[in-house]
């Protein structure tokens, strides 16, 4: 992981660090009645389900890019957030989310029902839950559980209080630059608004929110992602959901055309984790790193063109225990300074690395805690390969919980 210049550029969640976060308690009107939010902690277990959460919701037909067919058929289901926290002023957020099983489960952003990335500590859960419809009838949920990595969040609720469309799932995997894009949302409490654009750019390596680790493979639209649109839907043209809309990046706090979002394929798998376990966990191998690119490979006499350049192997960590090494001098070249004399990682498994986010998108992503795996390195000018059982991902980077 590379830190960056920040450069007066600040990533705000959508609304104030996570939702629409506003100071105001009940006297509002907001939050009629009592539930009792139920949630399941990172470290909790939890009675496991059936299965993982299928979608049996058909795309829509036609090759053509329709945003108001899209609106029609998939705003009704399409939620408005409302999360209300234990503290003194009686803090409340709004944020977006959306129906993706008869059964009640909705996907939203982990920001919007926790006060994760805004507080130090332990993360706490909303005290109260409530969704709201398109036809603007209000009714309590419960937290299923939460990533923090992946800033994923699911509720749940019951099916008989009100009508509920399950949204079609697609696969972010196949998406591609320039392609149309529609989000819907309740920006600024707006509920069920409809923003176009087109995806600016995929694969995406941006900080999270809510962790101390890189949203690898995030998408990056033009179409508006403004205050209390966070936890909603970017669909495709067939309507199938592709992301869940998540940042903005802006100097003003406003939408500005560079908006990010949470892979679904990622958010499908942080999905049926926490619905059959009630807990995520990411496989950890122990190493930060950075690109190591042609000129860059030449410059240094490497006899691979790419690869990820190890700068420092965590203590006690996996790669450690399997004997891979980090740089030790810092060489400055074409305007930047590279920590060298580390391993260079060219392969993980059956699966070639050519860039530092290669890393964190194989291991994080395709591999599990505890599974033992290859890895190929140069080092010396050789190839040489060690065998990593890998860990359990902790909260930070360095390896501390």
């Amino acid at each position: 992981m590379r830190a960056g210049p920040v450069a007066l550029v600040a990533l705000f969640a959508a609304l104030v660090g996570g939702g629409a976060v506003l100071g105001i308690g009940k006297a509002t009107g907001w939050f009629r009645g009592t539930t009792r939010t139920v949630f399941v902690t990172e470290t909790a277990p939890a009675t496991p389900t059936s299965g993982p959460v299928v979608s049996t919701v058909k795309p829509l037909l036609g090759n053509g890019f329709d945003p108001a067919r899209i609106y029609a058929t998939r705003s009704p289901g399409v939620v408005t957030v409302y999360a209300l926290f234990d503290t003194p002023d009686g803090r409340a957020a709004q944020g977006s989310g959306f129906v993706v099983s008869r059964g009640g489960l909705i996907l939203t952003n982990a920001h919007v029902i926790t006060d994760a990335g805004e507080s130090v500590g332990p993360v706490r859960a909303a005290r109260q839950i409530y969704v709201e419809f398109g036809d603007r009838d209000r009714i309590p949920a419960r937290i299923v559980g939460w990533d923090l990595f992946d800033d994923v969040g699911v509720l749940r609720v019951d099916s008989g209080a009100h009508s509920l469309v399950s949204l079609p799932l697609g696969e972010s995997s196949t998406v591609r630059v320039g392609e149309p894009v529609a989000a819907i949302g309740s920006p600024f409490g707006n509920e069920n608004s409809l923003a176009v654009g087109v995806v600016s750019a995929i694969h995406r390596a941006i900080g999270s929110l809510t962790s101390n680790y890189d949203l690898v493979d995030a998408i990056q639209i033009d179409a508006p992602i403004n205050h209390g649109s966070s936890g909603g839907p970017l669909f495709d043209a067939a309507g199938r959901v592709i992301g869940i809309n998540a940042q903005i990046r802006s100097v003003s706090g406003t939408a500005e055309g560079v908006g990010f979002v949470v892979p679904i394929d990622s958010a499908r798998r942080s999905l049926n984790q926490l619905v059959a376990t009630g807990s995520v966990a990411y496989a950890y191998i122990g190493v930060t790193s950075e690109d190591l690119t042609p000129t860059l490979a030449r410059h240094l006499g490497y006899p691979v063109a790419r690869g990820a350049l190890v700068d420092s192997v965590i203590a006690g960590g996996p790669a450690a225990k399997a004997g891979l090494r980090g740089g030790g001098r810092h060489v400055d070249f074409d305007g930047q300074t590279v920590l060298v004399g580390g391993d260079v990682i060219v392969a993980i498994g059956d699966s070639p690395v050519t860039s530092a986010e290669d890393v964190g998108r194989i291991v994080g992503g395709r591999l599990s805690p505890g599974q033992k795996v290859s890895v190929e390195v140069i080092r010396a000018g050789r190839r040489s390969s060690f065998e990593v059982r890998l860990g359990v991902r902790p909260l930070s980077p360095d390896g501390t919980r």
